[in-house]
């Protein structure tokens, strides 16, 4: 598996000579929203393929969004749909990968669909790495695919992706080179909040930096607080350096938002975003700056700089700020309150907090350890003793 830098260059190269293919995997609420927003962006130079089990819902959905698009005058990229295609069959993906040839891959699958794991943990156990085994489930096909067919895409996963991602490649497999959400949807509140509190009309011009995982990203929005744990963050406006009071900023956080599906416009938006940054790396030679958990196969959220102003594009963890073993440590700090201790060598490890959190609140006992081989049984066993029993 190449690096993803020189997986930007192999796609640098080749859009000299064609437009980029975004392929994405698992048209539910965030596929959804984010072909929209692709197609909002009225790009000529990219064509769009969705995959799924179901040919005649994908095409159903694309139909509605080519037509919304063309009334807002932005239909300028191409859709096409490959069905038949279960994501619990690597043969599926495969013929998919392999027909389409796509530069760009997002993963935007759930194993079980329809249900924020949030509603039934959160309340319960107040922690997420419970569902990695469910997050990882289908991610690692995709990936096992992704070598089957040779491909060289750069792959952004949706599902948890602070263990999901270092699961992978602690495993010795394939893994996606970005991961979206989480950090990233809790940058917007800091940065609304910021200019609340200091006046500042231009919020755009508010720049944060910032490395902690999914657990912060909860319990900041959520709650408005950081559980006593220092957060590792740089504000700076205009380029000048902020001195905030952070647990005021962070209790300006917690704003309402809506429980269901439309929460997953948050999800699409960070899909979005690092699509557009890769594309404006290779195509424009700009330089980004992206929040992203898992990047590398790092366990927890990073900053990232993918800059294409040189004669190679560059994607690395942004050190401008905090070298790479504070924010290693500060992410493992913060991974350990969502209910995993450790991901090595192909076996995610839960904390004995997490498991007796689950044993009194579900009656259920959680394996310890999660193998690479074990995955599927134990989100099988998730589904069928928490999930389904917890489900109103």
């Amino acid at each position: 598996m190449k690096s993803t830098s020189e997986k930007l260059n192999v796609l640098r190269d080749a859009l000299k000579q064609r437009k980029a293919r975004i392929m994405i995997i698992g048209l539910g609420s965030v596929g959804n929203y984010l072909l929209d927003y692709l197609m909002s962006a009225a790009d000529e130079g990219i064509e769009i393929c969705v995959t799924g089990r179901n040919e005649a819902k994908l095409q159903s959905d694309v139909n509605i969004v080519r037509v919304a698009s063309m009334i807002r005058g932005q239909n300028r990229s191409t859709i096409r749909t490959i069905g038949d295609v279960d994501l619990t069959h690597v043969t599926d993906i495969t013929r998919a990968i392999k027909e389409y040839g796509p530069d760009i891959i997002v993963n935007s699958s759930r194993a079980y669909p329809g249900l924020k794991y949030g509603s039934i943990s959160w309340a319960n156990v107040r922690a997420y790495g419970i569902w990695s085994p469910l997050a990882i489930r289908f991610t690692k096909n995709i990936m096992e695919a992704y070598e089957e067919a040779d491909s060289d895409a750069i792959v952004i996963n949706t599902s948890y992706s602070d263990a999901v991602i270092p699961w992978l490649k602690s495993a010795g497999k394939a893994y996606p080179d970005f991961g979206s959400g989480n950090i990233n949807h809790l940058l917007p509140r800091i940065k609304f909040a910021l200019a609340r509190e200091k006046d500042i009309d231009d919020y755009w011009n508010i720049d944060v930096t910032f490395a902690v995982s999914h657990f912060h990203d909860v319990v900041i929005s959520k709650e408005g607080h950081s559980q006593g744990v220092e957060m590792l963050i740089d504000i700076r406006y205009r380029g000048e350096k902020l001195s905030v009071d952070m647990d005021r900023i962070l209790s300006m956080c917690s704003i309402p938002m809506p429980v269901d599906a439309k929460r997953n416009q948050m999800n699409a938006s960070s899909n979005y975003e690092i699509i557009r940054a890769v594309l404006g790396a290779v195509r424009d030679g700009k330089k980004f700056k992206l929040h992203c958990p898992g990047v590398f196969g790092e366990i927890g959220g990073y900053p990232l700089i993918v800059d294409g102003r040189g004669e190679r594009v560059e994607a690395h963890i942004c050190e401008d700020y905090f070298s790479i073993d504070e924010m290693r440590k500060k992410n493992r700090e913060s991974i350990y309150l969502d209910g995993i201790e450790k991901v090595e060598n192909g076996t995610l490890t839960y904390t004995d907090e997490l498991l007796a959190k689950v044993k009194k609140a579900f009656g259920v006992d959680l394996v310890k350890q999660v193998s690479f081989e074990d995955i599927d049984k134990v989100a099988s066993f998730i589904i069928s003793e928490i999930i389904e029993k917890n489900v109103q």
